[in-house]
């Protein structure tokens, strides 16, 4: 299956979770190891951007300890590819139509556990700096990784001079 013209993109919401040194959570995908990114997920209908990223980062890191810093103004798009195409959500979508958010963690290393949901998106996960997000995703999410750095790198700046 590779035409896909009238399949939809899935509404998503990416989260940029930054700890007060400036890094940003990544996670291991438990289903594709050496693959890391940073949480992600669906949209339910009726929620908010804001809603969906507190949903999704409880989801995949066990924390609620979060505040909200920014909403990416440009919704990024990427298409699957053609050997993911009907095997993610059920075959419904070519690829992701995402909005991005940066958060500051509030809490403590101790409250990320990553295994307290139904269904576990990581196997581990670490602090890295901003810039080195793209080294380690899958090629075909990198486009969209290197827009949403350029969009927060102010905040992992401001934050690593302040402390």
């Amino acid at each position: 299956m590779t035409d896909t013209p009238d399949l939809p993109y899935r509404p998503c919401v990416g989260i940029v979770l930054f700890n007060n040194d400036g890094q940003v959570f990544v996670g291991e995908r438990l289903d594709n190891p050496g693959a890391w990114q940073l949480p992600q997920g669906g949209i339910d209908d009726g929620e908010t951007i804001e809603q969906a990223a507190f949903r999704e980062l409880h989801e995949e890191t066990g924390t609620k300890s979060a505040q909200m810093l920014d909403i990416m103004p440009e919704q990024l798009s990427y298409d699957l590819p053609p050997h993911l195409l009907g095997r993610l959500w059920n075959g419904a979508y070519k690829g992701q139509i995402q909005t991005w958010v940066a958060m500051r963690f509030t809490g403590h290393d101790s409250e990320i556990t990553l295994y307290g949901g139904l269904y576990p998106e990581f196997s581990k996960w670490k602090w890295v700096e901003l810039s080195d997000i793209c080294q380690m995703i899958v090629p075909f999410k990198r486009p969209t990784y290197e827009k949403v750095i350029n969009a927060f790198s102010h905040i992992a700046q401001g934050m690593t001079k302040n402390g």
